[in-house]
């Protein structure tokens, strides 16, 4: 995790503190239930709480252990013995250090996915808002780069917002998949563990228990997490890279906010650069990045090596603090975005009419003439209009076979820019639902 590209919130999920206090409850809400059907003293499990209940781990210390044992959760297992004593050879009863690791790896996951699906809250209230604001701000379509046909730039906004209301909803069934609890033992057998057990632990913690662990919880749950982190990321930078391209200086449809005392060159006093959404696009492509690692995860040797925990131990950290940057930083840009209507009509009307050469052709067929000829009729009349010369009406208005089939006045009415806009109500109703 880098500093510049991490905030607090989510930084402390991943915090040693938090992971051992995590660690802790799992141990002890263990010893509860395991108090409870009688296999350890009820006092011994109350003293687990009291004694370390509520101390701060030394996270220098465990780390010191460590250096001897080799082995993480023996070290804070041997720390956690200092503080409660002798009641700490009831701790760890029957469990493996996985049964720990992956089920505080389930805690930790839950808790970043709550935080990113505050982040997508954040960003789909953003682009609602932005969206109404432009609902009939009309702006030129554009496939494959080229202007095709008008559209508005609510609608584009329309459009990211159904995206990331998507994206939510994948996020919300990743989190209930990966927020299991495996307190199974060895080889998931609960030979030497009952299954009360983990059933109690789970429910302490918000999780759902493992239906079949091996050693560990089956790596298909966390690969879906991070394919769909990766999903949300690619998201983002389509959205990141249509605000690029709408900012260059040829187009200038909108602008990212540029503050006051802000530089964009150390060179050009004048660039105003969209730094932020290429920010986001590089970071978007860093999340994409960590779910192959996960994938790979899925295939371990028999009931569990550890060749997944050197890859989680820096994906799960980096994926989700990335990811929660770059979400707020997006929400940031729709936020501030600065829009130009007036530039938008004027792209509009770069191409003399030509943007409405589908309606012509379609009259066309509409008289009687067959799509061919009608095709060939707009295009003969169009493509001077590419290249400069000429006025799209006025040259049909002037060729013969047009106007053998459509009157002046009739040629005017296909050129209407509000006719492209008259169904944006319906798709506005279907993203937000009917007013």
């Amino acid at each position: 995790m880098i500093p510049r590209y991490s905030r607090p919130e989510m930084v402390a999920v991943w915090d040693a503190q938090t992971r051992f206090r995590i660690w802790f409850e799992i141990e002890a809400h263990a010893c509860d239930a395991l108090a409870e059907i009688g296999v350890i003293p009820k006092a011994s499990a109350k003293a687990i709480w009291d004694k370390a209940g509520h101390v701060a781990f030394d996270v220098a210390r465990v780390d010191e252990i460590e250096k001897v044992t080799k082995h993480d959760v023996i070290a804070f297992l041997t720390h956690l013995a200092e503080f409660i004593g002798e009641d700490s050879r009831f701790v760890h009863q029957g469990m493996t250090s996985s049964d720990v690791l992956d089920t505080c790896l389930a805690v930790q996951l839950a808790r970043a996915s709550d935080l990113l699906l505050a982040d997508i809250d954040a960003l789909l209230a953003a682009l609602k808002r932005r969206a109404f604001e432009h609902k009939l701000t009309p702006t030129i379509g554009r496939s494959h780069g080229i202007h095709a046909e008008p559209v508005t730039f609510g609608l584009k906004l329309a459009q990211a917002h159904a995206e990331f209301a998507r994206a939510r909803e994948r996020l919300v069934n990743a989190r209930k998949e990966i927020a299991t609890c495996a307190i199974s033992g060895a080889v998931g057998t609960f030979a030497n563990i009952d299954s009360r057990v983990e059933a109690h632990v789970a429910a302490k913690l918000g999780l759902t228990v493992e239906p079949a662990s091996t050693q560990i919880i089956p790596r298909d749950r966390h690969a879906m997490f991070f394919a769909t982190l990766g999903v949300i990321a690619s998201s983002m930078e389509r959205l990141a890279t249509e605000i690029r391209h709408l900012q260059r200086t040829e187009v200038l449809e909108v602008e990212e906010f540029f503050s006051e005392g802000q530089k964009g060159s150390s060179a050009m006093p004048h660039k105003r650069n969209p730094v932020l959404t290429e920010n986001v696009t590089g970071l978007a492509r860093l999340v994409r990045g960590m779910a192959l690692p996960a994938m790979e995860n899925v295939a371990l040797w028999h009931e569990r090596d550890i060749s997944h925990s050197s890859v989680e131990r820096m994906i799960a950290p980096d994926a989700t603090v990335t990811l929660d940057f770059a979400l707020n930083r997006l929400t940031g840009v729709i936020d501030k975005l600065l829009v130009y209507p007036a530039n938008m009509k004027k792209n509009l009307d770069r191409l003399g009419g030509l943007i409405h050469s589908q309606r012509v052709l379609l009259a066309l067929t509409q008289k009687g003439v067959s799509r061919e000829d009608a095709y060939s009729l707009v295009q003969r009349n169009a493509m001077p209009v590419w290249r400069g010369e000429g006025d799209f009406l006025t040259l049909l208005k002037s060729d013969g076979d047009v106007a053998k089939a459509l009157s002046a006045a009739e040629l005017e009415d296909l050129f209407d820019l509000g006719y492209h806009l008259k169904n944006i109500d319906i798709i506005f109703d279907r993203v937000f639902g009917e007013a």
